[in-house]
């Protein structure tokens, strides 16, 4: 990871972001995931929450201020979709503050260090975070429709800064 990228980036911003792996932590972004949409519309639970934080491919990063969660970010960072944000939360006080923007544009940084591709998916009742994405340069590439619940799709979007044949990894 480049340390200056994430000096600039805690001076710009009221708030850090930093990698976790503390279970106490992954399970407060389990709570904050299962208490807020998309997660109450997609009928995640808690565990189930929590249960998208694990694995050995996956990178878990929070945003916080004065020891508050603001925000998550989960990478799955091997397999097909190398380099993608599996999900994104913040808390809903946090929201409009500039957090989501930031935890993209940090995972964005980590991630284009291994592949030239970002990709995320968003519930097509999502209109806020889908109108985001856009505004970050994240294009729709395919629809994946009742995929998690019947009657609303998972859109799949994807930022590049090239193709797989030219990219040199940076890490």
């Amino acid at each position: 990871m480049n340390d200056n990228f994430i000096i600039e980036f805690i001076v710009a911003m009221p708030f850090s972001i930093t990698q976790t792996t503390n279970e106490e932590t992954l399970k407060a972004c389990a709570a904050l995931m299962c208490a807020t949409d998309p997660w109450i519309t997609l009928q995640r639970n808690f565990e189930d929450c929590l249960a998208s934080t694990q694995g050995s491919f996956k990178e878990i990063y929070i945003a916080t201020e004065e020891n508050k969660l603001l925000g998550c970010i989960i990478l799955q960072m091997a397999g097909t979709f190398k380099g993608y944000i599996q999900s994104i939360c913040v808390a809903p006080e946090a929201r409009g503050k500039g957090v989501g923007t930031a935890l993209i544009k940090f995972a964005e940084e980590r991630i284009f260090k291994i592949s030239p591709n970002v990709f995320m998916c968003v519930s097509s009742f999502n209109t806020g975070a889908a109108k985001l994405y856009e505004q970050l340069g994240y294009e729709k590439i395919g629809e994946l429709k009742d995929f998690i619940l019947e009657g609303y799709s998972e859109i799949l979007l994807r930022k590049t800064i090239g193709t797989l044949s030219a990219f040199k990894r940076k890490d």
